[in-house]
């Protein structure tokens, strides 16, 4: 499920004012770039996301028996797909 940018933005922000509230943590870098970074490391892993999504409807939809989705069968093949795609990423 693909969320907003400004979600994702939002997250990042909420994680960062955590972290500054901590005197735990000695940064290297300065808060933003760490919240840059984790804005980008979410979208890239909601693009894998997605794309493993689309991957996985490819691939049911090519079966030669027509299948409905949500169905049981479907959801298994489905799921078997999305899992597939997200392990060959590292994800999983």
């Amino acid at each position: 499920m693909r969320i907003s940018r400004e979600k994702v933005n939002h997250i990042s922000k909420k994680i960062i004012e955590n972290l500054e509230k901590r005197d735990d943590f000695d940064y290297k870098a300065e808060l933003n770039e760490i919240r840059l970074e984790i804005t980008h490391v979410m979208n890239e892993f909601l693009k894998i996301e997605d794309n493993a999504d689309e991957n996985a409807r490819k691939i049911c939809a090519s079966y030669s028996r027509t299948m409905r989705e949500g169905t049981d069968e479907w959801e298994i093949l489905y799921n078997k797909h999305y899992e597939e795609h997200l392990s060959k990423h590292g994800i999983k």
